[in-house]
């Protein structure tokens, strides 16, 4: 008779001879961290991760469960800006993000702030997270993508490889950037881009489909693009097109609200 799998063994953390652990450092179980990391006094590292040779996790650093940390990653580092005066600042990781090889994460700058990454990420070798920035959940950093301070990545967007983005620029949901773009403006969600200078190129429609949206949602997506982008009107005058001429679904008042909401104007 078949055995039912029990309970994943609860172990307390492994840590290798050569790393260095401060004793206030909070680990949790099943954690292993290999050999020249460095793990500092006020890090929190949450049950089932995995801290590769010579990562640096540093400052006031919370990490949730079962994140992967790949060779040289720096994390929780003094923010690159000259504002910073040595105030308290964070960095909040959530659960199930891949942070690969030489990936930086730095804290945020202001009293209380916060650099944050959610769930189920996946930051690719050399890209760089600076301070105050937002990831959200379920996005694709590729290589060397740099992000400035003050960044926005909603869920699901990926951005391609080598590319910049300029501070306080918001990535929309399901948005898919192509590698080697510049990004000094708001992406709009589930808007395909690339290039620099950057341009517009349709609906991501390949991801839209591969995370559950339908047919309609795509149809009606695509009729708000055209609106937007190749109507000939203003933004605020294709706003008022959209709201209008399209089903007012959740996707379409997410796009809206967005748009409305974008202090440094959206890519067109």
């Amino acid at each position: 008779m078949n055995k039912v799998p029990g309970p994943h063994p609860v172990r307390e953390a492994e840590i290798h001879p050569t790393a260095v652990v401060h004793p206030s450092a909070r680990l949790g179980h099943n954690v292993t961290i290999g050999p020249h990391a460095v793990i500092g006094a006020d890090v929190v590292l949450g049950p089932d991760c995995v801290v590769g040779s010579s990562v640096l996790i540093e400052g006031r650093t919370v990490i949730g469960r079962g994140n992967r940390f790949f060779h040289s990653a720096a994390i929780g580092c003094e923010p690159q800006d000259k504002k910073f005066g040595g105030e308290t600042s964070f960095v909040e990781i959530g659960d199930n993000n891949d942070f690969r090889e030489f990936c930086t994460v730095h804290a945020a700058t202001g009293e209380g702030e916060k650099t944050r990454l959610g769930d189920g990420n996946l930051l690719m070798a050399y890209v760089h997270i600076a301070h105050n920035c937002h990831i959200q959940d379920n996005t694709v950093l590729a290589n060397a993508v740099n992000l400035a301070g003050h960044v926005t990545v909603e869920s699901g967007a990926i951005v391609g490889g080598m590319t910049p983005v300029h501070q306080f620029v918001r990535i929309g949901s399901y948005a898919f950037v192509g590698g080697a773009s510049r990004l000094p403006q708001d992406v709009p969600p589930f808007i395909k881009v690339a290039g620099n200078p950057v341009e517009v190129a349709g609906i991501n429609s390949i991801g839209l489909k591969r995370n559950g949206y339908t047919d309609r949602d795509v149809r009606n997506l695509k009729q708000a693009y055209r609106l937007l982008y190749r109507s000939g009107l203003n933004v605020t005058q294709a706003l008022d097109k959209i709201a209008t001429e399209c089903e007012l679904t959740g996707q379409i008042e997410d796009l809206m609200a967005f748009i409305r909401r974008s202090d440094r104007g959206i890519v067109r």
